[in-house]
């Protein structure tokens, strides 16, 4: 089974992105978030756009092999209206402006619909601190990504160490 969303909310964060093409703003008026990364019982109530970078460094995998490992996020947050709430970065943190901070784990993921862009989360909530509107949230879920994939190539000893820094927007949905 799996959730519908209305994209109207979701388009503020596609519009923050340069990447976004008319053949993304012209989607239909629903979306289906796969059950695999929708936590039962839980509902949407918040829905935060986002915009930044996904930061990879470039060192030996466990075979290793020289490849860019997932170091961590870096991003802005809005409301629907684009107006800046807070910041998203490593833990993964999300921490509002209005004094809010919850920290999650991702749950479960499913690869983003389209090429090269991110997957799409489910992540639980860990902790959180302060009274925002952050911390309400029980999960939180990572949907409408563009961007964000580790680069296909330029890591090697040369580069050891090297960071990259690829640019993606997304929405979160925080769920209580």
């Amino acid at each position: 089974m799996c959730k519908s969303l209305t994209v109207a909310l979701a388009v503020a964060a596609l519009a923050l992105s340069a990447q976004t093409s008319s053949a993304q703003m012209g989607m239909q008026s629903k979306i289906e978030i796969p059950a695999a990364i929708t936590p039962p019982g839980m509902t949407s109530y918040l829905t935060v756009p986002a915009k930044g970078v996904q930061i990879y460094t470039c060192s030996k995998n466990a075979a290793g092999a020289w490849a860019w490992a997932f170091k961590a996020p870096e991003a802005e947050l809005f409301d629907t209206q684009q107006k800046k709430i807070g910041k998203h970065y490593a833990g993964p943190t999300w921490e509002g402006e209005d004094g809010g901070k919850v920290v999650a784990a991702a749950k479960a993921n499913v690869p983003a619909p389209t090429g090269n862009d991110i997957p799409w989360l489910w992540l639980e909530v860990k902790s959180s601190e302060g009274s925002g509107q952050f911390t309400q949230a029980k999960a939180i879920q990572r949907i409408l990504t563009l961007g964000g994939t580790a680069p296909p190539s330029g890591c090697d000893e040369a580069n050891a160490n090297k960071e990259s820094r690829v640019p993606y927007t997304a929405i979160y949905l925080f769920l209580k």
